[in-house]
């Protein structure tokens, strides 16, 4: 069970159209955005309440090839501190050595309690991508989504949540601007 104020969060960055990455797999077009002044802190302050990570293989396998991670193992902090990571994968995919890493197979129904333990009462945070959020979405176990819009289009790519979501179940927590980027936070109800 999950402890009174631990929340299971989608924290993303999406294109303008709508899209988490290129049609490539992509990140680069997010980081050719200047990031705004509250960036880190705001993220900081937000991975300060995050007990365990959860992301798909195809953001693990993009993670791993952009900071080098199998080379330079070391780097795996600067990304994910000490926080568990559980990885959802239908493939055997290599590990980080000296991660906390879990790779994990099946529906999310039966991997969220132990996703909640690992996290010790601390907030999840669903990295992406948008179809495993989704999943969260299904079984009603999506508290929240904090999504940063970058000032760009893409045209096609991975989708930030392929679900219909009506606004009617999303009620907008805050909205800031912090340099190009608009952060908006919604509760999911």
């Amino acid at each position: 069970m999950a402890a009174p104020s631990q929340r299971v969060i989608y924290n993303t960055a999406t294109s303008l159209d709508g899209y988490l990455a290129d049609s490539d797999n992509s990140l680069s077009w997010l980081f050719a955005v200047a990031e705004g002044e509250d960036t880190s802190d705001r993220l900081a302050r937000f991975a300060a309440d995050v007990g365990v990570m959860v992301e798909g293989s195809t953001t693990y396998e993009w993670v791993l090839a952009e900071a080098d991670l199998l080379a330079q193992p070391h780097r795996w902090q600067e990304y994910y501190d000490q926080r568990p990571t559980f990885v959802f994968t239908t493939r055997e995919l290599p590990r980080v050595p000296g991660a906390d890493i879990r790779f994990v197979r099946g529906p999310v129904a039966e991997v969220l309690p132990d996703i909640r333990a690992a996290a010790g009462g601390q907030n999840v945070w669903v990295v992406g991508g948008g179809d495993l959020a989704g999943q969260f979405l299904d079984i009603g176990a999506l508290d929240e989504i904090a999504v940063s819009l970058a000032p760009v289009t893409l045209g096609s790519g991975a989708p930030l949540l392929p679900r219909r979501l009506e606004a009617d179940r999303l009620r907008l927590v805050s909205a800031t601007v912090d340099g190009q980027f608009v952060h908006a936070v919604y509760a999911v109800t």
